[in-house]
């Protein structure tokens, strides 16, 4: 989830080959566990239940501008929120990011709307996380915490900016960078922080 986009211009190069992305990031069933760590997320659920109220008279921009309080809102907490209890931190996040999504299609679906919206509801009420153990690793660099959540892919991005600052990008690099920032963009961690992990993995190869 962003609450601030990434803006930073890049021209993408075409490379044959292009590795694709780990096939972990793909959902999987797990292990669940409660976890009642976050405290009181109901002012969280209201702005979903006015997001939900105005969603149901069609007006789909409006439930998207509502929802984008949640996101200011919730980015604000993450610190507290995520020292208190990673993983359900994290299991509200993605559920968050899901309604986002949904909403921010350049056609949203009334239906995937209501859905993610519910899903969300049911979510704040009671954080389920699944059992992790560690971090995930793509090319040797992780790509999550210990939860197993995705890494803030800004983070990430600016780690690879950083590396870029001593080093010559090449073609393969440049062409993940912006992958990355694409799938940054679009509130899709897990896959930006993929791409950025192989342009590191490349730089220090």
């Amino acid at each position: 989830m962003r609450n601030l986009l990434l803006s930073v211009a890049l021209i993408a190069v075409p490379v044959a080959g292009f590795a694709a992305v780990e096939t972990w990031l793909m959902p999987a069933p797990a292990g669940q566990t409660a976890s009642a760590g976050l405290g009181d997320l109901a002012p969280f659920a209201a702005i979903v239940t006015d997001t939900q109220t105005i969603a149901a008279t069609g007006d789909l921009a409006a439930a998207q501008t509502r929802i984008t309080d949640l996101e200011t809102a919730w980015d604000e907490a993450e610190p507290a929120l995520r020292a208190a209890d990673a993983n359900a931190w994290g299991v509200v996040d993605t559920s968050i990011d899901d309604a986002l999504s949904a909403l921010r299609r350049k056609t949203p679906s009334p239906v995937e709307v209501n859905d993610t919206l519910a899903a969300l509801q049911e979510t704040l009420a009671g954080p389920v996380a699944a059992v992790v153990t560690g971090a995930r690793m793509v090319n040797g660099i992780a790509v999550t915490d210990e939860t197993g959540h995705a890494l803030p892919c800004e983070a990430m991005l600016a780690d690879l900016a950083k590396a870029l600052d001593s080093e010559i990008a090449t073609p393969e690099v440049v062409d993940l960078r912006a992958k990355a920032l694409e799938r940054c963009n679009a509130d899709d961690d897990a896959r930006a922080d993929a791409f950025t992990a192989q342009a590191l993995a490349l730089l220090k190869s």
